[in-house]
């Protein structure tokens, strides 16, 4: 029999090594879920809310069957909204119509805009199709005993399904179980990668204050703040787990290969993206609402006014998790983002691990953190996040077809026209006669 076009027995081969022994009670036909996941990591951006709308109401099996055999958006959106139909709203709670008296016309126009974002989704994932790619991801996995987990499994981040339809659809890790099970009683400390000597020492005050409170270190092992937070923890024999935006078969940065080892040797390394993925700085940006949920409480230890952790900082708040952020001095550029979020924000001012740790037993209310532009803090206008995909998949060096950066963006070919004509504009993307390249 086949499976995906695939060989049954070979797909649930590839499924056992990166499951190992199925839990007691798991039906060994759910290697086609498995497979399904693995698929469907890759195939989708993180944090595509159309993709995570369609596997959730369907299946990831009956998911992937219908991108392999071409199924019309219209198929597609039945089966959704048949899935759907006994929630309360059904497909309203994702794709809501304009507020009506006509209860057929609401239903009309959702069923719609349903069919529209899953047409435009199969646009996305369509190109990105290749059987290859994924047994080559799952046997790379097994090579390096990176796990996959469901959320059907007892070692899942519950926390994650905060995020709704935007919730990871599987997440691939090393390390050992019991730093999943920590993150219950985790709190994410964050900041900025260009760290001062004052910001350095207060993550490391901070992580090992927190480890001696028994609480798990959450954090994205970048250079700067995240690295010492890990480092910390570890030294005080806490427990540590790191999200990574690109495969967690090759450690990024690369500086940090060590210290992700070691994380991997007593905690946790997590990624939502198959072995191989690259990160990109779309990636890096979701992943950030991981970081966010999976824990209890975030802390921004020291952030400039631009800083990325500004976006963690966002989700955590959007998700009405706690949020605190460490003063510095008012002269330090390093720290105006660590103001600003207590200033504008309402984020809690904590100085100590003390007060950190103070956080989870609070639960401050959801503040949603939206920033403005404003004269304190002058910059270039922000890229979509379309033009932010298509401005990582280009090459300064060689020419790219629109078909090919669609794929490697994982957006719909008309969507990188649209995003390459605002790139053009910019100065950052130009044409050539083989296709568009980055202009450095």
């Amino acid at each position: 029999m086949t499976l995906f076009g695939l060989d049954e027995t070979r797909v649930g081969e590839l499924a056992a090594g990166v499951r190992g022994v199925l839990p007691e009670g798991e039906d060994p036909a759910t290697a086609g879920e498995v497979f399904a996941r693995a698929a469907w990591s890759g195939l989708a951006e993180p944090g595509d809310g159309t993709a995570g709308l369609l596997v959730a109401s369907v299946g990831a099996s009956v998911a992937l069957t219908a991108i392999l055999e071409s199924w019309s958006p219209v198929r597609i959106g039945a089966l959704v909204r048949d899935a759907l139909g006994d929630e309360p709203g059904g497909p309203d709670i994702v794709f809501s119509a304009n507020p009506t008296t006509d209860p057929t016309e609401a239903d009309a126009r959702t069923s719609a805009e349903l069919e529209q974002a899953l047409d435009l989704g199969l646009q996305r994932w369509r190109p990105r199709l290749n059987s290859n790619e994924v047994i080559r991801s799952l046997q790379q996995a097994a090579r390096m005993q990176t796990r996959l987990l469901l959320a059907t499994d007892a070692l899942w981040p519950s926390a994650l399904d905060d995020l709704e339809q935007h919730a990871p659809l599987a997440l691939w890790w090393r390390g050992v179980p019991g730093a999943l099970a920590a993150l219950t009683n985790s709190i994410a400390l964050v900041g900025a990668r260009a760290a001062t000597g004052y910001g350095e020492h207060i993550a490391m005050e901070a992580s090992a204050g927190l480890v001696d409170r028994g609480f798990a270190i959450v954090s994205g092992a970048a250079y700067g703040i995240d690295g010492m937070a890990h480092r910390a923890a570890l030294a005080s024999d806490g427990t540590t787990v790191a999200f990574l935006a690109g495969g967690v078969d090759r450690f990024y940065p690369s500086g940090h290969d060590s210290l992700l080892t070691r994380i991997v040797a007593t905690g946790a390394v997590v990624s939502e993206l198959p072995c191989g993925a690259a990160p990109t700085k779309w990636r890096f940006l979701q992943r950030n609402r991981l970081i966010a949920a999976a824990s209890a409480a975030t802390v921004v230890l020291e952030a400039g006014w631009r800083s990325g952790s500004l976006n963690t900082a966002g989700h955590a708040s959007a998700l009405g998790r706690p949020l605190g952020a460490v003063p510095g001095p008012i002269t330090s550029p390093t720290s105006a983002g660590c103001h600003r979020l207590i200033r504008e924000f309402a984020a809690v001012c904590v100085t100590n691990p003390t007060e950190m740790a103070e956080l989870v037993g609070e639960r401050s209310i959801q503040v949603p953190l939206e920033f403005p532009h404003s004269d304190a803090g002058p910059g270039p206008i922000p890229r979509t996040s379309d033009q932010v995909r298509v401005f990582d998949a280009l090459s300064g060096r060689t020419p790219r077809t629109v078909g090919d950066l669609a794929r490697r963006a994982g957006l719909s070919s008309a969507a990188v026209r649209g995003a390459l004509g605002g790139l053009d504009l910019d100065g950052a993307a130009q044409e050539r006669e083989a296709g568009w390249v980055r202009r450095l």
